[in-house]
């Protein structure tokens, strides 16, 4: 296999053409496919999401996405979960029930707290913070504190182990908005929406 193969993963959960376009217009040519072959070849993966962890998870499974997935993330190629693709990652989601994801990543996604002062789902722009996993020469130490980002969600991952934690951001406490461990990586917050400081990492990513 030579060369690098961008490639987006087609389960039938989320907004696929936009986050192709905005590869692009980094100058990164990205493939949307559902096809599990192809998902093996990739170099660099992107697993995109919107929607209920329960349908997403079951859609993985069913279409035999899964498998290859979690062999590109065991080899430790460049990954990139976004949304609902950084949720799957986890071992459990807690919406509409318990549900077990692809147990990549220790740890739980669950809702956010019911709280009069607390708007659910968390909608619109927010700033992070770096995390442990943000240290000088990783990913997400490219984006800078107090840059805001565009989130859409109601529940959040809860990592096992917090040297994960690559960004967190402050809604009503602070939660995980990216994690990194090796070449995986996953934001809340949707890249592809967030103007220029999205843009910018998900060049990063394409580069890595």
């Amino acid at each position: 296999m030579g060369g690098k193969r961008l490639v987006i993963v087609d389960y039938g959960m989320g907004n696929l053409r936009s986050v192709q376009k905005a590869f692009e217009r980094q100058g990164h040519p990205a493939e949307v496919t559902s096809n599990p072959g192809v998902v093996a070849s990739a170099t660099h993966l992107v697993l995109p999401g919107v929607g209920a962890f329960q349908d997403a998870i079951a859609n993985l499974r069913a279409s035999g996405l899964a498998e290859p997935v979690l062999e590109h993330l065991r080899a430790d190629r460049p990954f990139l979960g976004i949304c609902l693709g950084l949720q799957l990652l986890f071992e459990r989601g807690h919406e509409d029930g318990v549900h077990e994801g692809l147990g990549f990543i220790p740890g739980e996604v669950v809702r956010f707290p019911e709280r009069e002062d607390l708007i659910v789902p968390h909608m619109g722009w927010n700033t992070v913070s770096h995390g442990p996993a943000a240290g000088p020469g990783a990913l997400m130490h490219a984006v800078k504190p107090g840059e805001y980002f565009y989130f859409v969600h109601s529940y959040f991952a809860r990592p096992t182990d917090p040297s994960v934690v690559a960004l967190t951001c402050d809604y009503g406490g602070q939660f995980t908005a990216a994690i990194s461990r090796g070449n995986c990586h996953a934001t809340q917050f949707h890249p592809e929406k967030s103007q220029a400081a999205g843009a910018a990492l998900l060049n990063a990513f394409a580069n890595l």
